[in-house]
């Protein structure tokens, strides 16, 4: 399958595969920006990802992979605002992690992902579903954040010693932020 530049068309730069998946919608806090508008986007997003499920997702699959990547996000940003969490967003991640058959498989290479032939979209959603009950169920919890950077918005894990991270990347936001503040002091 086709997947020239996946950089160019997704943020691939999140260490947490979940938050990486929201970042399918960029600009949360501006105009957003969807990068999934079709089931050949949601294939390539997931193959630059290592779960290529070998088939283009269907418009009902879009659909869902859309309400889970929501559902995550919206659970992310609740932690990281010290809230608790929605029923219906905890009920749609439990659902997506319980369906398909994903397994780890080691190679030489190192651990991929096998999503079976039954339903490989599925289990490719399963695979981020986990991820985020991982991230969003453990102690790593209170260390949710949502990027400072104007527009984004984006979920990042806060790995810094002191947990005073900001961005949820210095290559993008954060620099961004310092060239805006070095423009303003000219």
């Amino acid at each position: 399958m086709e997947t020239s530049h996946p950089q160019a068309l997704f943020r691939l730069d999140n260490e947490t595969l979940a938050f990486r998946y929201t970042a399918t919608v960029s600009h949360r806090t501006g105009d957003p920006l969807e990068r999934l508008d079709d089931p050949v986007k949601l294939r390539q997003w997931l193959a630059a990802n290592d779960l290529d499920p070998g088939v283009i997702p269907t418009s009902d699959q879009l659909d869902q992979a859309r309400q889970l990547r929501e559902a995550i996000y919206r659970l992310g940003a609740t932690l990281a605002d010290g809230q608790p969490p929605a029923q219906l967003d905890l009920d749609r991640v439990n659902s997506a992690a319980a369906a398909g058959t994903p397994s780890p498989v080691l190679d030489a290479d190192g651990m991929r992902w096998s999503l079976g032939s039954e339903d490989p979209v599925g289990a490719a959603l399963a695979v981020l579903a986990r991820n985020a009950i991982e991230v969003l169920g453990s102690p790593t919890r209170q260390r949710i954040k949502t990027c400072e950077g104007p527009d984004c918005a984006g979920l990042f894990v806060d790995t810094s010693r002191a947990g005073a991270r900001r961005w949820c990347s210095m290559n993008t936001c954060g620099n961004k932020n310092k060239k805006d503040r070095l423009r303003a002091k000219s």
